[in-house]
């Protein structure tokens, strides 16, 4: 394959139609062989300033590919609709094909840059908590103005059968929310500042609003241990009033440097949720709960063991996982006297989650053992399996971000719902 796109007519098997879109720094590519995606390729370039700084830089095309897909797979496990599908060559990726809405959507945790010129008096650093949200109308020639989502909705986007109205301006909002905070979470875990990005959105053949284009070091600040002067993101290029050489080094070192560190920023499954039922009778409820777990991103185990009848084999279990997991939670499944909850809660340390399959006719007797512990116990109740996976899943999302991601993605999910499921009722019905 040829280094330059135009030159050749197919990637990592995949025949390159005509092209779609060109801008400054990519190329995308119609795939007649497969219909409903396109490819992008990447240039060996940076610019800035809306194109009036620009120089070629070897090898910018292969980094900015790699993160970008680093990105986009973290992204697409947490749960995020992306357009995002692979990976393509090391300059290229595969995208679901969707009309770009016009629109890039900022988020900033700190004041700095743009944001303080037109902000005269906010101090550089000022903290924004909740982060800041900016939207920007992509237009070259007048410097991507700043819009208000008055401005958006009153544009009246169409694209691809969908009207850009309140609705998807909210939903777009909220999840351009969530992707700055489960990326920054993701910089923590390398003592590393997510400062402020922009993304953009498209809307999918189905209608669908997805999260496009490009996610790489053009797109954010970075500041290592949150110190400015360590950045290692596009400021740096911008900031240079001439640009040689040995600049474009230092750039491209910074750029690889993101690519290293978000390689496997991803955390390790080291947890485990067990789930223990006092008998195979209650087998149903718990199949409930790891499914539960499971859609969460937890491994999850059941066992049988009864603190009544065999109290010796429940702790010898309990102290069997303790011998191997740091990361580990008990729920503990047991109707009628519920003594499996109390009796792991008083012999371990770690949280213990009881879920009692209790039934309509005899749950206000049966839950009670679950309630009415004695002291100096501190395991939780709840009643139904997919609350105590919630449960466990907000533990571990204390130390795992991606766990942590998944319960937003979820909650994001239920808005997104709700807000469709109203734009289509809603609605006077005259009499």
């Amino acid at each position: 394959m040829s280094t330059a796109a135009t030159t050749t007519t197919s990637i990592d098997g995949y025949k390159l139609g005509k092209v779609l879109i060109e801008g400054k720094t990519k190329q995308v590519y119609d795939l007649p062989e497969h219909p409903g995606l396109c490819l992008l390729f990447s240039k060996d370039r940076i610019t800035a300033g809306d194109g009036v700084k620009a120089h070629d830089l070897a090898g910018k095309a292969e980094i900015s590919n790699t993160t970008n897909g680093q990105v986009f797979r973290l992204l697409n496990e947490a749960g995020i609709r992306t357009a995002y599908v692979k990976q393509c060559g090391a300059k290229a990726f595969i995208a679901r094909k969707c009309q770009m809405i016009p629109i890039e959507w900022v988020t900033r945790r700190l004041a700095t840059g743009s944001f303080l010129k037109r902000n005269v008096g906010v101090p550089e650093g000022y903290r924004f908590s909740p982060p800041k949200q900016e939207t920007f109308f992509k237009d070259d020639a007048n410097h991507d103005p700043q819009w208000s989502e008055e401005q958006i909705v009153s544009a009246k986007f169409d694209l691809n059968g969908l009207l850009i109205g309140q609705d998807e301006v909210d939903i777009m909002r909220r999840t351009t929310l969530l992707v700055f905070e489960i990326l920054e979470r993701a910089w923590q875990t390398r003592n590393c500042a997510l400062i402020d990005m922009k993304v953009e959105f498209g809307i999918c053949d189905d209608g669908n609003i997805v999260l496009a284009d490009i996610i790489d070091s053009d797109s954010w600040r970075l500041w290592p241990a949150g110190d400015k002067r360590l950045m290692v993101d596009k400021q740096v290029y911008r900031n240079l009033a001439s640009v040689t050489a040995s600049d474009l080094e230092t750039v491209k070192r910074n750029f690889i440097w993101v690519a290293e560190q978000l390689a496997d920023i991803v955390p390790k499954k080291d947890h485990l949720v067990v789930v223990l039922m006092g008998s195979a009778s209650d087998t149903s409820h718990s199949e409930k709960i790891a499914t539960s777990c499971r859609s969460l991103g937890l491994n999850v185990e059941l066992r049988v063991s009864s603190a009544h009848k065999g109290p010796e084999e429940t702790l010898r279990i309990v102290r069997e996982y303790e011998s191997v997991m740091s990361n580990l939670i008990f729920v503990a499944v047991a109707g009628r006297s519920n003594g499996l909850g109390p009796v792991v809660s008083g012999s371990t340390n770690y949280p213990v989650i009881n879920c009692p399959p209790v039934k309509s006719d005899n749950m206000q007797v049966d839950v009670w053992s679950s309630l009415n512990l004695p002291s100096g116990l501190g395991c939780a109740t709840v009643l139904y399996p997919e609350a105590a996976a919630l449960h466990a899943a907000t533990i571990l999302g204390l130390g795992n971000f991606m766990v942590w991601s998944k319960l937003r993605v979820k909650a994001l999910n239920n808005f997104v719902t709700l807000k469709k499921a109203d734009k289509e009722l809603r609605g006077v019905r005259n009499a």
